[in-house]
């Protein structure tokens, strides 16, 4: 599993892959990924969870999975 020093590498790390977070969602990924547990993103259509996953996927080499209930 990739390491992030701290919050701001993650939130570095997200905006070289595309995805510009405020400060609640790095620090709410950050400490996700430090706790090694699944995350849930949630809110309304557009507000961006489906590429904050697909970017921490792709930081993490993980495979992105998208179910739509």
């Amino acid at each position: 599993m990739r390491e992030f020093d701290g919050i701001p590498a993650l939130a570095a790390a997200l905006d070289a892959v595309g995805y510009l977070p405020d400060d609640g969602v790095a620090t709410a990924a950050y400490l996700a990924h430090a706790d090694a547990a699944a995350a849930a993103a949630g809110g309304d259509p557009g507000v961006g969870t489906t590429a904050l996953a697909q970017a921490l996927a792709s930081l993490t080499g993980s495979t992105f999975v998208r179910l739509s209930c």
